[in-house]
């Protein structure tokens, strides 16, 4: 019996070798469209892959507390002046500040790491070289917030943090820059007029995540950390800046929350910011624990500001895992439309087969005349359909490999191509010769041998 069958397979292999321009036009719509299918299942898979590296850069479980800078005279960030911003003028905030980091630790039971930030851009000196880079003030548990190891040196230890002792720890790309020829650790480096001895050095970062610095993202490798003490006793700390610039007389301290305060930041000198700390960050257990410990945030930070406004809670998982969401969504559709290439192609190799069995009429007969039953008919044709759509898979494959790699070198996406990417498409075109083969092959079968070797 399995001999019968190599039998009807090998003249279908041979029927497919005498008529090759066919074949290859029969199967381009098979190749194509699992060239399609590998591709765009490999640019969602590194859709994936990057938004879950951004989510370990945000941090698992982090929630961000970022202060609401507020442009001169009182304005809102549209230039206008809203009603809520007129019902606050009367009341005081001191804004984020290292008493609701305090706060936040002693009252709320699920955090479980918490970090302040302070930054600052200046320009860093070491050897002679000059370079701007930014500055930013946090505690030691900002490492763990964000992931960040270190290859070289060690993190703040408590009394550098409580004494806020000069020392930083630097990015990779500020250690490449300026001591490319020496060990970092021990080193000093200036930044504005303030030494730094250098005591670690991060380890490199590979993805550029400036798009997300609004969410608590830093681009990690051209900065410099240093205790956040250290960063309000020795280069800035708006809070005593306020307290100076008014004396603290309490008819003048009410206007501080319209204030214009001076930043350090070109970017930002044209807004009011009264804020001592930058950024909170807070990290919570469980991921089950992000939405009611963000709601305990806002009101209890709510009620600390006199119910002034000043602040936004963003939580950067779930933000980028509704992005992912929509992605997912935009990927199924891509698939799906590639995949239509696949049902062309498959209604393509039927349509041949279709006419192949009306130019081959009397060679049905001859070999049902002869011998031939009607499975070896199905399986000589059908054989002729899988054979045309799996070799057409086969190409498709590789092709798709190679438009994966293009798009990656080319456009700067980042593709994926996985084996079961693969297993699927290469599945799917071995289907469709399976299912558009099987009705030509049929009708070959039925036909009456008699009148089959009558057909002119």
């Amino acid at each position: 019996m399995i001999k019968r069958y190599m039998h009807d397979i090998i003249i279908a292999l041979e029927s497919i070798a005498s008529n090759k321009l066919k074949s290859v036009l029969t199967a381009l719509g098979i190749i194509f469209g699992v060239a399609a299918v590998i591709s765009m299942l490999a640019i969602g898979k590194g859709a994936q892959q990057e938004i879950m590296e951004q989510i370990k850069m945000v941090g698992v479980n982090n929630i961000v507390i970022n202060p609401i800078v507020r442009e001169e005279g009182g304005e809102n960030g549209n230039g206008e002046e809203g009603e809520e911003g007129e019902q606050q003028q009367s009341k005081f905030s001191r804004g984020l500040s290292s008493l609701d980091v305090e706060a936040i630790q002693q009252i709320i039971p699920s955090v479980h790491q918490i970090s302040p930030e302070v930054s600052l851009n200046s320009y860093v000196l070491q050897g002679g070289k000059r370079s701007p880079a930014k500055l930013i003030g946090i505690s030691n548990d900002y490492f763990d917030l964000y992931n960040l190891k270190l290859i070289d040196g060690m993190y703040f230890n408590d009394y550098q943090e409580e004494h806020g002792i000069q020392v930083c720890i630097i990015g990779a790309n500020i250690a490449s820059r300026f001591f490319s020829r020496v060990n970092p650790i021990n080193q000093y480096i200036k930044f504005g007029s303030v030494w730094l001895k250098v005591i670690g050095v991060l380890e490199k970062g590979t993805f550029s995540l400036t798009a997300f610095e609004n969410t608590g993202v830093n681009v990690y490798n051209d900065n410099i950390y240093i205790p956040v003490k250290t960063m309000l006793l020795r280069f800035q700390n708006r809070a005593l800046i306020n307290a100076k610039t008014f004396g603290g007389g309490t008819s003048v301290i009410r206007g501080m929350h319209f204030m214009a305060i001076r930043s350090s930041n070109p970017s930002t000198n044209t807004l009011s910011n009264y804020n001592q700390l930058d950024r909170i960050i807070v990290q919570v257990e469980e991921t089950e624990q992000l939405t009611p410990t963000t709601e305990v945030l806002s009101r209890m930070i709510l009620r600390r500001h006199s119910e002034v406004k000043d602040f936004e809670i963003v939580v950067p998982e779930l933000l980028l895992k509704q992005q992912q969401r929509t992605k997912d969504i935009f990927n199924v559709v891509l698939g799906a439309i590639a995949s239509i290439s696949l049902v062309v192609g498959g209604i393509g190799i039927m349509n041949i087969m279709f006419a192949s069995v009306m130019e081959r009429i009397k060679e049905i007969g001859t070999r049902m005349a002869i011998g031939a039953n009607k499975t070896d008919i199905v399986v000589q044709f059908l054989s002729e359909a899988i054979l045309i759509s799996v070799t057409g898979g086969f190409i498709g494959v590789v092709f798709g490999i190679i438009i994966s790699k293009l798009i990656n070198q080319l456009a700067g996406i980042l593709t994926i191509v996985t084996p079961f990417s693969v297993f699927i498409a290469f599945g799917v075109s071995a289907a469709v010769g399976v299912i558009f083969g099987y009705s030509p092959a049929k009708k070959a079968s039925e036909r009456d041998p008699i009148e089959s070797l009558r057909y002119e």
